[in-house]
């Protein structure tokens, strides 16, 4: 077989819209592709800067074989054909379009007098479909509006003029209790029954505001005229129709026809919204989901999607609202990316719903995989935190002390952003006497280093330092004698506006209040803080208790801490009997120890 020689082939591929595919040895078709200079689009693949910086790329150019193209008149025709075409073959490399199921459709049947109700099937058969309705309890809604508000047939009786005149009908139930007019047997004139079709199809349409001032006026005159019957009718329907329309009218309704898209990805998706709006009203709405294949930008996924809603949506709507610019140069479409009014409003009602929908999705892929929630938040940690590498192993230090007593310290280990509670460790505070948090810092960091460079440990790939400058200037220090300064990555956290400090940078740097890293470190500090006060209250707990033995005769530091070891609690030794005590103490201890007790007992009696 020839080897594929790219220059030959783009020595043939002209400068003009188009749609491009890659073929691979195999003769599989692997990629397709659309653009507005097609000689310069397929060129770019072979750019050395962009085989260099894109893998995913390379992967793709080093399987290609073969480069087929298809010239089209206008960028928006290489649009639609690669949409089609994308949906028909289904390339391994393009951006998978998942969410592809069959949507409702709410019809008008082609018939004399046409009855309402949802479909899945779409028949030529002169019938008037609306849709399609991603979210099926909104098509069930709007339904159940038009029932109660227009008496129409649901039986499939043939109501030709003649079987109406001959009688061979008879109203049913639904007659009886108002939900259908009659029009089987002629209590219902067919001009009356396609009045309240139009105004359905207006409402489907969007054109609620135009029904409810026409209710209005016809309302307005009933009551004029008396007819007070007729007036209790109209206004129950005008009712019905003003609790719709402020449930659906959203902007100004001189927004006649517009689709708005917005977009919002990750490394492996993206998600676009969908928002139909007619006369100020949203009546149809869906998000997609595409999965990556290459690097695509924002702007192709968007393009990308645009596409296959306006084909599922059978959209015609000449403006489209979109979150920034789009290369697309075409008399039929007018794109606009808002700054202001009415349009941004809309604009920003899309981006709040397929940010919901992201984070539902991706809250779904993370509870089926945690590795995939842990691996995207020590990327995000390293991003916002300014990392080198992935945090898997954090460390976080905390100091507690009682106006300068029993000074203790706290370690704490997160591994892939979850606590390691067996690697938690804590301190007695040895070289330090006094208030001083610095120097109970700097002692701790030391020893905890130190003896991990001497057991030959992983050391973490970042610290953290409960408090400001002054705390990790001494934690630094320790870093410092050690010569690991420059191997690990450690910052401080002041707690009163969560500030991130970091080693010879004046100023802090302050995260998003919802931002998960800095939750992440959040978590760590409180988790530092409440096991080192656990373990200094334990201490000043048995400081107490030694002290209270310490008062009996005979009985000093050392003998205290014997018999609080051995028997755990005050409590058990004022319960031990002398032979227990004896394994403990010698006699004379023993003596002075069961006669303290004695008179303690003899004095609450």
């Amino acid at each position: 077989m020839e080897k594929f020689d790219h220059r030959i082939a783009l020595k043939n591929i002209p400068p003009k819209p188009g749609v491009y595919q890659f073929w691979s040895a195999d003769e599989e078709l692997i990629y397709i592709g659309k653009a507005k200079n097609l000689k310069n689009r397929v060129s770019s693949y072979f750019n050395k800067d962009t085989y260099r910086v894109n893998a995913k790329t390379r992967v793709l150019v080093s399987k290609i074989n073969a480069i087929t193209f298809t010239i089209v008149d206008t960028e928006i025709d290489a649009w639609l054909l690669e949409n089609s075409l994308i949906k028909k073959h289904q390339p391994r490399y393009n951006v998978l379009l998942k969410d592809d199921k069959t949507y409702p459709w709410i019809i008008i049947k082609n018939e004399r007098f046409p009855r309402i109700f949802w479909t899945r099937k779409i028949i030529k058969d002169g019938s008037t479909y609306f849709g399609p309705y991603a979210s099926i309890s909104m098509m069930h809604t709007i339904l159940g509006m038009i029932k109660e508000t227009y008496p129409l047939r649901t039986c499939n009786l043939p109501l030709t003029p003649e079987n109406i005149v001959a009688g061979k009908f008879r109203v049913c139930l639904e007659y009886q209790i108002g939900n259908c007019k009659g029009p089987c047997q002629n209590f219902q004139t067919e001009e009356d029954y396609h009045q309240s079709i139009e105004e359905i199809k207006d409402i489907l349409n969007g054109k609620t505001s135009a029904v409810v001032r026409k209710l209005k006026n016809q309302l307005d005159k009933s009551v004029a005229e008396l007819n007070f019957e007729l007036s209790h009718r109209l206004k129950h329907k005008y009712d019905l129709l003003e609790r719709y329309q402020s449930k659906s009218t959203i902007v100004n309704s001189s927004i006649t026809d517009v689709d708005v898209f917005s977009i919002a990805t990750d490394d492996k998706h993206a998600f676009i919204n969908f928002l139909k709006v007619m006369n100020g009203t949203v009546i149809q709405t869906q998000t997609l989901e595409l999965k990556k294949r290459l690097d695509e930008t924002n702007e192709e996924l968007l393009t990308i999607a645009i596409s296959e809603f306006r084909t599922r949506f059978n959209s015609q709507s000449k403006e489209i609202i979109v979150p920034f610019d789009i290369e697309l140069d075409d008399p039929r479409i007018r794109f606009t990316v808002p700054k202001l009014g009415e349009k941004k409003k809309l604009l920003e009602l899309s981006q709040k719903n397929v940010a919901y929908f992201k984070r539902e999705k991706l809250d779904q892929y993370e509870k089926l995989n945690p590795e995939i929630r842990t691996d995207r938040l020590l990327n995000q940690m390293m991003k916002d935190l300014r990392l080198n590498q992935l945090p898997r192993h954090i460390e976080c230090f905390d100091n507690s002390n009682f106006q300068g007593k029993f000074p203790v310290s706290a370690i704490v280990v997160f591994r892939d952003a979850k606590p390691s509670k067996r690697d938690y460790r804590h301190f007695n505070v040895k070289t330090v006497e006094g208030p001083d948090d610095f120097a109970t810092m700097e002692e701790a960091v030391l020893r905890r280093y130190k003896r991990m460079l001497e057991e030959g440990e992983g050391l973490p790939q970042l610290i953290v330092i409960d408090g400001g400058k002054g705390q990790l200037s001494s934690a630094i220090k320790s870093l410092k004698l050690l010569g690991i300064e420059k191997q690990v990555t450690i910052i401080g956290i002041a707690k009163r506006l969560e500030e991130i400090y970091y080693p010879d940078d004046p100023y802090p740097m302050y995260l998003d209040k919802k931002s998960e890293s800095l939750k992440i470190i959040q978590q760590l500090r409180d988790e530092a803080h409440r096991f080192g006060i656990t373990f200094h209250r334990n201490k000043r707990s048995k400081a107490a208790v030694a002290t209270e033995l310490e008062n009996i005769p005979g009985v000093g530091r050392t003998s205290a801490d014997k018999l609080l070891r051995h028997f755990k609690s005050v409590k058990k030794i004022r319960q031990a009997t002398e032979t227990e005590l004896l394994e403990v103490l010698n006699t004379k201890q023993v003596k002075a120890i069961l006669a303290y007790f004695a008179n303690i007992n003899n004095a609450k009696i």
